[in-house]
């Protein structure tokens, strides 16, 4: 990570009215992008890099938009928005990525990646709960 922090980059964030679901998108979006950097070992500017990048990095960015789509139930307009691709870029990552969990090592790492993220996401939820 460049600074500590990680820029989600999806219409609204920065400034205007944001509606809740659009912020809970993002801040799932995020917590994937923190994982995904952390398993994969890259910078979180090289995965939200416009440009295809090098095979490691887009591999990362793969999963991380196929997560978003399988574990929060995004659309793929969502998906491909929230990573600054397009619905149909963000459909060929889902499948690409599902026909590669036939692979049990890949389906592992994949499967954990969904676990943290999910736990996560409880631990933000509940967190809002207790404050409210």
């Amino acid at each position: 990570m460049t600074s500590g922090h990680f820029e989600i980059s999806a219409p609204g964030i920065c400034g205007g009215t944001v509606q809740p679901a659009l912020m809970e998108n993002a801040m799932s979006c995020h917590l994937i992008q923190v994982t995904v950097v952390a398993v994969f070992g890259i910078a979180s500017d090289m995965l939200k890099a416009p440009t295809r990048s090098r095979a490691p990095v887009a591999f990362a960015r793969q999963v991380a938009m196929y997560v978003a789509y399988v574990s929060f139930g995004l659309s793929l307009t969502e998906v491909g928005r929230l990573f600054g691709r397009d619905r149909t870029t963000a459909g060929y990552v889902c499948r690409t990525v599902e026909d590669r969990r036939d692979d049990p090592a890949f389906d592992g790492m994949v499967t954990a990646i969904e676990h943290v993220v999910c736990a996560c996401r409880q631990a933000a939820d509940s967190r809002w709960e207790t404050l409210n």
